[in-house]
């Protein structure tokens, strides 16, 4: 065995050992329950796996986030403590990232800037961002990975398939196994920062006739495969705008979903992290776009399912709703199983079926979607569960995600009329050939 590879399997059991503490936990109190009739109080626990996780920096926190906002994947009490996790663990300290620096550009690299700011701007799951000044004046963001974050991310995974496999023990209305691989595979692609330059190109041609919407570009001498040195973009959070007059909410509404949906629906691709964190808004209400690590790229037809799906609510057409969702992957559509997709379909396309100004939903209470996710779970429980398609999985976060921003707007538009604009003449070889040649041109 190589020392690289000892040192990685010695990083690794480190990591079994700091984040098992938690997940262990979690088990033994979950099978005390299961086995023994221990009542849990799943409140309490609930926040005290959210304090233990906030402590610790790396994916396992991304990966709370991300399984909190998939509708009824953990329990609802661990879902409501674990949506208040933010990626904001302790950032590195300016030694560290001094060491840091010199590892990804040269012992020198200091020269490159007239300034560098020793304090992050933002400390997330993976790594963090300093704002600094290039030699030409030009304001920077360098987003700099954690060290070790792939024996991190080995570990933290090890960990999910445990909390997965524990919770579906004695709860099978979701099956996981696709949900793990999907998060797998995107966890990894966010470790490249090489890949996630590209994509940044990729949102930067898609958006290039827009001015509602900002991509940073990238500084390429200055960036790595762990160092990303990007132009900074300023903006406040789109929260701040919550008490804002009705149009202004309603507006940032608008720019927000063609935001997500204007490189969804013309180019197959999706923002995979509709975190706060993600997205920032200028002067002139249009948005900052921020973290291109966690993509999804679809093909043709995973689109075309979704207007399909569209078309079979708003005509009542059962054929074509089980064409859709085959398009999408799933399997075995049986009558029942489809009544009870199609509840939680109707739930997320209600706003976009009747031409009129509203709200994305009536109630503004919770999560977005909480009840009805909690209805459907019950549902697909009592008929031996689903199996969702992994390609699923960033399309129905994006949507929640979003959902939940456009109700902290209490915007009221017509979702119906953007949703048309966007899907307007839409063609899937069209679609594919402009996917294909976008990508090209990044050099994905």
């Amino acid at each position: 065995m190589s020392d690289v590879e000892s040192r990685s399997i010695a990083k690794q059991i480190k990591r079994y050992a700091q984040v098992g503490g938690v997940v262990g936990k979690l088990a033994t109190k979950l099978a005390s329950q299961k086995y023994l009739g221990v009542k849990l109080d799943k409140e309490k626990h609930a926040l005290e796996i959210r304090e233990a996780l906030g402590g610790i920096k790396g994916p396992l926190m991304k990966v709370a986030q991300l399984s909190a906002t998939i509708p009824d994947l953990l329990p609802e009490e661990y879902t409501k403590e674990l949506l208040h996790l933010q990626s904001n663990a302790p950032p590195m300290g300016w030694l560290f990232v001094k060491r840091r620096m010199a590892t990804e550009l040269s012992q020198d690299w200091q020269k490159q800037f007239k300034e560098f700011d020793k304090n992050a701007s933002r400390a997330a799951s993976l790594g963090q961002v300093h704002k600094a000044v290039l030699n030409n004046s030009e304001t920077v963001a360098c987003k700099l990975q954690y060290p070790d974050m792939q024996s991190a991310v080995s570990a933290d995974l090890s960990q999910l398939k445990i909390i997965f496999s524990i919770y579906q023990s004695y709860n099978k209305a979701i099956k996981t196994e696709e949900v793990y691989k999907e998060i797998t595979e995107r966890l990894t692609e966010e470790l490249d920062y090489e890949r996630e330059k590209k994509l940044m190109h990729v949102f930067n041609l898609i958006f290039s006739k827009d001015s509602f919407i900002h991509v940073p570009k990238t500084i390429d001498k200055l960036s790595t495969n762990r160092l990303l040195t990007m132009s900074w973009l300023e903006g406040k959070s789109i929260l701040s705008y919550k008490d804002a007059k009705k149009e202004t909410r309603n507006l940032l509404a608008k720019n927000m979903y063609y935001a997500w949906y204007k490189p969804f629906f013309e180019y197959g691709v999706i923002h995979g992290d509709p975190h706060m964190g993600n997205y920032s808004v200028q002067e002139d209400l249009s948005i900052n776009l921020y973290d291109f690590g966690c993509m999804r790229i679809f093909k043709s037809k995973f689109i075309q399912g979704v207007i399909d799906l569209y078309f079979a609510l708003q005509k009542n057409d059962e054929a074509l709703a089980v064409h859709a969702y085959e398009q999408w992957g799933f399997n075995e559509i049986t009558k029942e199983k489809l009544k009870i997709l199609s509840k939680w379909a109707s739930f997320l396309y209600a706003p976009l079926l009747h031409d009129k100004v509203q709200k994305i939903q009536e109630s503004d209470s919770g999560i977005y979607g909480a009840q009805i996710a909690s209805e459907v779970h019950k549902e697909l429980k009592r008929i031996g569960g689903v199996k969702p398609p992994k390609e699923f999985v960033f399309m129905d976060r994006a949507a929640v995600g979003l959902g939940s921003v456009f109700m902290h707007l209490r915007a009221e538009v017509n979702w119906y009329r953007v949703f048309h604009e966007l899907i307007y003449n839409f063609n899937e070889k069209k679609l594919t050939q402009r996917q294909q040649n976008t990508l090209k041109l990044a050099k994905l």
